[in-house]
């Protein structure tokens, strides 16, 4: 058995002799391009040998990329939550698109890299082609362990740095003055949750009376309302962290009391007409909101008001940034945002840390009950 490395268009190749066919005789060869550097495809010839040997290296296939990834999300849809399903829907698309007529086992990470720097020019955003980059690498990880290829491409392939960028919010004032003209909106009691208790838009209109305890001022989020492909549709929160319990304080407990009186009152009107989800807010047949409008209730009221123009998401970050500026512990935040791990709350908000710092600096020293020392030079100590 030989292996050689060679160039080949504007990078390096490797070419190895597998057993002969048994039906034919003929020789066989295992031949893989795209390598950037000499020293890659030697690696990579290195891995296929002792693959050979160890007797993993899988046979020579005509599986296309488009056939395998069709098949490999329509699997993996089963077990995600329908907007994760439709992005990976979205990705898996334009992978088909680009890498169709290419067989499974021919991909390389230059073509992937070569891609991400096609979508970046037709306008794709960093984020975006980072998370084609995530399914396709899933995808792969897949094809490598059921043993359809010998090694997944997409990890050797680099996908965009993704610059965060600071995250707008209000001050206390303003956002003071945002509640304050919306008391009489229909969907006050919507923006009135998603300032004081970081709740995502989604949570807030999937929310339901049985879920909503007024005489503990508690809140369980449990259920979703999610926008796919355009429509509304009923979930459950993504992770186990999402799913969690939130205090209210006392003026969203009153907010939210009026608002049942009122929507009581909207019931027993339309009679037959009312539509019984039992959502906390809904549309004025009771029938569920859908969350796009809600955005687009905010954006009018903001420019209505005049206040500086930050989305309706913002509201959450608002709502992180005030409280660990007022000093409550950032486990506690991650808690009711429900971040996975505090590490996330804390990466999201570093632009609070420095004045936490200086909060954590003050607090601690003003337990010390001790003059600073008079004017003059400190003597220098000798030790003998």
């Amino acid at each position: 058995m030989r292996g050689t490395v060679e160039r080949y268009g504007s990078g390096w190749r490797y070419r190895v002799e597998l057993a002969r066919d048994p039906a034919t005789g003929h020789r066989r060869f295992s031949t893989k391009g795209g390598f950037h550097t000499e020293r890659d495809a030697r690696r990579a010839l290195n891995r296929v040998l002792v693959a050979i040997d160890d007797g993993v290296h899988p046979g020579r296939t005509r599986i296309v990329t488009a056939d395998y990834l069709g098949e490999w999300v329509a699997r993996a849809k089963v077990d995600l939550k329908p907007t994760t399903a439709a992005g990976y829907g979205h990705a898996v698309q334009t992978l088909a698109k680009a890498f169709g007529v290419v067989r499974l086992q021919d991909l390389t990470p230059l073509m992937i890299e070569d891609l991400y720097s096609q979508l970046l020019d037709r306008g794709f955003a960093p984020k975006t082609v980072r998370n084609i980059h995530m399914v396709l690498h899933r995808a792969l990880a897949d094809a490598e362990r059921l043993g359809l290829i010998a090694r997944n491409p997409a990890r050797s392939a680099r996908a965009p740095a993704v610059s965060r960028k600071e995250q707008g919010t209000w001050s206390p004032e303003q956002l003071s003055q945002f509640l304050g003209i919306s008391a009489h909106d229909p969907l006050h009691g919507v923006f009135v949750l998603l300032a004081t208790t970081g709740m995502r838009r989604g949570e807030v209109v999937g929310l339901r009376w049985v879920d909503v305890d007024l005489d503990r001022g508690v809140v369980s989020v449990v259920h979703t309302i999610t926008t796919v492909h355009g429509r509304p549709v009923e979930s459950t929160p993504k992770t186990a962290k999402s799913r969690r319990r939130v205090s209210l304080d006392a003026t969203s407990v009153a907010v939210l009391r009026l608002h049942r009186a009122a929507q009581r009152e909207q019931r027993l009107q339309l009679g037959p007409g009312w539509a019984d989800h039992g959502l906390v807010f809904c549309q004025y047949d009771g029938s569920p909101l859908h969350p796009d409008y809600v955005t687009r209730r905010f954006r009018a009221l903001v420019e209505e008001i005049g206040l500086p123009r930050i989305r309706l998401h913002d509201l959450r970050h608002t709502y992180a940034t005030l409280a660990l500026q007022a000093g409550v512990h950032p486990k506690v935040v991650s808690e009711r945002l429900g971040h996975a791990t505090v590490g996330i709350t804390l990466d999201l908000y570093s632009h609070v840390a420095p004045s936490l710092d200086q909060q954590a600096a003050e607090v601690v020293a003003g337990l010390l009950h001790f003059e600073p020392p008079s004017s003059g030079p400190v003597r220098s100590v000798h030790s003998e």
